[in-house]
This record gives structure tokens, sequence and C-alpha cells, in this order.
């Protein structure tokens, strides 16, 4: 396990939200009834603070209650109750910066065990996570490698859908682990390049920068956001099928997300990427990320 992965002690006697209490961390549990233990039936988000500030807030309270609706949830929390929560939450930590949460609704409580959402009598149930967690990939390149099981396709399970049911996902983690890789690129269904198992992806050739269409990948806000700064910034952009041999003979290569920002790598399957350092590309969209980051970001209130 990455240093950057290891357990915080200074979250030991943090409080979480569950449901409009804050409990503290040993005590904070939901029920073998409900659809988080019954069937992985939730969404969830990813947030980062800085400085007091969390980044892209709205867009993640968006998808968020996007996702619950596309699951069909009956009860379906306000933009603004979420946001609500998560403030109450980071201060009664005294929580502002260095921070993850980990942002979590479940269908909720079923009356008994079952997988039919009729049977969920109780409403939806909304945690909150903070913890202490420095950007998990740190700053030294990350080795990947090509994982045999493929990300789902939109007939199967829509990746627009932010769900809990991370099956596929920790099945090519778990490749990776076996690798001593700190991560494990996903093709599609067709063998072009899809994203890894926790993050997209990005490459660099010719000073252009490329990225795999959103088809069979999560449209990540890191993601987003990644693209509207290199736009802003000149850079040539261009979604499209990448195969395995794209990818090896790239001349940079990132990967995108919420708990590692812009995380280079260095090596896939083996085969060194560009010249093995972070490339020119990617480090001036680190740096404008970061900068975003700090004029974006909204205020605890």
């Amino acid at each position: 396990m990455a240093q950057y992965n290891l357990p915080n002690p200074k979250n030991e006697n943090t409080l979480v939200y569950i449901n409009g209490e804050l409990l503290p961390r040993a005590e904070a549990k939901i029920s073998v009834l409900d659809s988080l233990v019954q069937g992985g039936d939730g969404v969830w988000e990813g947030l980062r603070i800085y400085k007091g500030k969390v980044f892209q807030l709205e867009e993640h309270c968006e998808r968020m209650i996007q996702s619950a609706k596309a699951l069909h949830f009956a009860d379906i929390p306000t933009k603004k109750f979420i946001k609500e929560a998560v403030f109450k939450t980071l201060k009664a930590n005294s929580m502002i910066d260095g921070v993850h949460v980990r942002l979590t609704l479940s269908r909720g409580l079923k009356s008994t065990s079952g997988m039919n959402p009729q049977l969920n009598t109780f409403g939806s149930c909304l945690i909150v996570l903070p913890e202490y967690k420095d950007l998990v990939y740190g700053s030294e390149g990350i080795t990947l490698i090509t994982s045999s099981i493929r990300r789902n396709p939109p007939q199967c399970l829509d990746s627009k859908i932010h769900h809990n049911n991370l099956l596929n996902n920790i099945l090519a983690k778990i490749e990776a682990n076996v690798s001593q890789a700190d991560d494990a690129v996903m093709l599609d269904v067709d063998g072009f390049v899809s994203e890894t198992n926790a993050t997209n992806i990005f490459f660099v050739k010719n000073g252009k920068l490329l990225t795999p269409f959103a088809t069979s990948c999560l449209p990540g806000l890191t993601r987003f956001k990644v693209m509207k700064i290199a736009q802003k910034a000149g850079i040539t952009i261009e979604e499209k099928q990448i195969s395995i041999a794209e990818m090896y003979t790239s001349d940079e290569c990132f990967t995108t997300g919420t708990m590692g920002a812009l995380a280079w790598v260095k090596q896939i399957d083996g085969r060194t990427i560009g010249n093995g350092q972070m490339g020119e590309v990617t480090l001036k969209l680190n740096d404008l990320y970061f900068e975003a980051v700090s004029a974006q970001a909204e205020e605890i209130s």
C-alpha cells in the first residue's frame, strides 16, 4: 500500500454524519438491512477540502442527485441539504485543510432482506465521512498495469451513474496489487483504453492532449476541469479511441481524480512513458489546476 494511503491516526476521534447525527468514527455504523450492505445500492462522491474551501462542491452534489435519480431513488435530498450536512460535519471536526470527504447516499434501510427497492420504506440515508488524507499518489510518479477486467459498457451498467457497486473496479485493483503496481488500466469491451480502476486517464503525444471517450468510463469532474483548463491554456485536446500501443508510446501520461488530483505516470506494463519524468504539459496543467482550486473552491459556511 502506498504511504499516502496509510491510515492517519488523526482520524481516530473524528465525527461522522449519518442521517442527521454526528457520531464518533468508531460508533458510526449502518444496519445490516441497509441497501449498501444488501446490494451496494447507493451513490457516492469524493470531496477535497483545501484551506477552508471545498472544491467543485456544487458539481459533486449535482452528480450525486442525478445518479440517485437514474437509480430511481424515491427520496433524494436537495443540494442545499447535502451542502449543509457537509459543512456541519467539517465544522464539528474543525477540519479545514488536507481533508477528503467520502459522501454517500444509500437507498436506505429495508423492511426485510432482499434486493427489491420496494422494500425500502424508510427513506434514503446520507453519510458524510471526513478524513485527513493527502493526495493519495504522492509526487514521484505512479506505475500502472493493464487489467484483464473490462470496464462495464453502458449496455451493462452505465458508468455515468456514480454508484457503489464497485466490484468491477476492485477486481482490476486486485490485479494491480498482485503486480505491485499503483493501479490498473481498464480497457473497454473493444480493447481500447477506458480509464484506470480509480481515475480517468490522459496522454500527451506531440504536444496534444488525448483522453478516451467517456463511453465506458466515468466523465469525472476533475477530468472535465482539466479539459477546460487545457482549452483555456491553448493546448489542443482530443477525445478518441486510444489503443494499447498508443498508450505505450505516449510522450506523457497522467491520471485525474478527486483523491489524487493529477498524478503523473512513469511506467505502464513495464514500458517507461516518455523519459520517465513528469512531462512539461502535465506539469503546466498541474500548476493551472491548483490555481483553479484556489480561485474557484467554495468557502465552508
